[in-house]
């Protein structure tokens, strides 16, 4: 099935190494990485690791957006480009060698107008038969209920809804047309229902989501312990394999990237549930800004186990 990721609000992301982060003085920085980001570009950039053919509509302005242009040209993806006034922003991360720490400046980048919005929803009606991404925060200037006109506008032309935002974005997103997937963290969770949780109420809090009929699947992520994913058939825990973490950029995305993928090459939702684990812990293990690899997925599989 056809994947069609969205990224309103992408980045520039920058990352480097220091051996210490400290204020006021000169941080000198050494092994620069630039890579296209933002949560719409990372779901893209995973569905192609996995071999898929996934199309990208990106907003993007300014001369920065020109050098996220160039650098999406160079991969096998599709694009869809709105361009907008605003330049795109730039996310930087620092990685201090001496604590393993990272530090990560993300900017919430220029207000859009809402036309530009509408442009995006206007190009979204084209799409129909597959599966539709958002994945990320709403530049500002978007109308809060952007994703839910866009759900509904993916039901009318039979495509599957997926959200991946937080805040009044995933509230909004969650108020109209049901979706088909949402995979909030567990502080996003708790941020949209008011409460804090334990793991037993996160599920608890997935499946009345699911009951609802606010989504057909939720997933709730908990970092480095794992996952629960609820749907029609219940809930099911599992854990993430332990790996050496060297960075959690885009962990969350490539979960997302990886479910999708699965699903659209007609695997089960039990078995997506595996490969978006694998795919996170694998991001895990990357530097900086880089992205999971396919075969660090599929040797994770075979170290995924159920949550405790």
């Amino acid at each position: 099935m056809r994947i069609f990721a969205i990224a309103l609000n992408p980045t520039l992301d920058v990352s480097s190494d220091a051996v210490r982060v400290v204020p006021t003085h000169k941080v000198r920085t050494r092994n620069q990485r630039l890579h296209p980001g933002g949560g719409g570009v990372n779901v893209a950039r995973v569905v192609l690791e996995l071999g898929g053919t996934p199309e990208l509509m990106i907003l993007s302005g300014g001369a920065t957006g020109a050098l996220l242009e160039d650098a999406l040209g160079r991969l096998a993806v599709r694009l869809d480009i709105v361009h907008v006034k605003s330049p795109t922003r730039i996310a930087t991360m620092v990685r201090e060698e001496e604590t393993g720490l990272e530090y990560r400046f993300v900017p919430e980048g220029d207000p859009i107008t809402e036309r530009e919005a509408l442009s995006a929803l206007q190009r979204l009606e084209t799409v129909s038969d597959g599966f539709i991404v958002a994945s990320g925060s709403l530049p500002p200037g978007a109308p809060v209920d952007t994703y839910a006109r866009m759900a509904a506008i993916a039901r009318k032309n039979n495509s599957r809804f997926v959200l991946d935002t937080s805040g009044p974005a995933l509230a909004a997103g969650l108020s109209g047309e049901s979706v088909f997937f949402v995979k909030p963290s567990l502080s996003e969770m708790e941020t949209l229902i008011g409460a804090k949780l334990e793991k037993a109420d996160a599920e608890a809090a997935a499946l009345e989501l699911v009951g609802k009929g606010r989504a057909r699947y939720v997933a709730v992520t908990l970092g480095a312990d794992g996952a629960i994913l609820a749907g029609p058939e219940g809930a099911v825990r599992l854990a993430s394999p332990k790996v050496e973490v060297r960075s959690a950029v885009g962990s969350g995305d490539s979960f997302v990237g990886a479910f999708v993928w699965a699903l659209s090459k007609n695997r089960e939702a039990a078995e997506a549930f595996r490969w978006a684990i694998a795919a996170g812990a694998a991001t895990a293990m990357t530097s900086g800004t880089d992205l999971c690899r396919r075969a660090d997925i599929e040797s994770l599989m075979e170290r995924i186990t159920p949550m405790r």
